[in-house]
């Protein structure tokens, strides 16, 4: 589901709200969730799952082309971890 979607299908359960009301939630909802995690925090939505960040050290990582050594920075990576409840949901539906 890409952004779109997610507006179209919060409109069609909310067909009383207009569209950019709709559209102005869905942003803010983001840009607060980006907000957090670029602070170092972290945001934790029950039963979807908690999103935070994960340092990851300086490494020597290879070029795919070549093979050769490239030196990798040091960096903050974006880490998903679903909720229990919605994993099964997951399990089960792949069964």
């Amino acid at each position: 589901m890409i952004r779109s979607e997610l507006v179209r299908a919060v409109s069609a359960d909310n067909p009383d709200l207009p569209l950019s009301t709709i559209e102005a939630a869905v942003s803010c909802l983001f840009e607060e969730i980006e907000n957090r995690l670029v602070e170092g925090g972290r945001v934790e939505l029950r039963g979807l799952g908690t999103f935070s960040t994960r340092a990851r050290e300086e490494r020597v990582g290879r070029n795919p082309r070549t093979g050769e050594p490239v030196q990798v920075n040091a960096k903050r990576a974006l880490h998903f971890r679903a909720a229990g409840v919605f994993s099964k949901h997951l399990t089960k539906g792949g069964e």
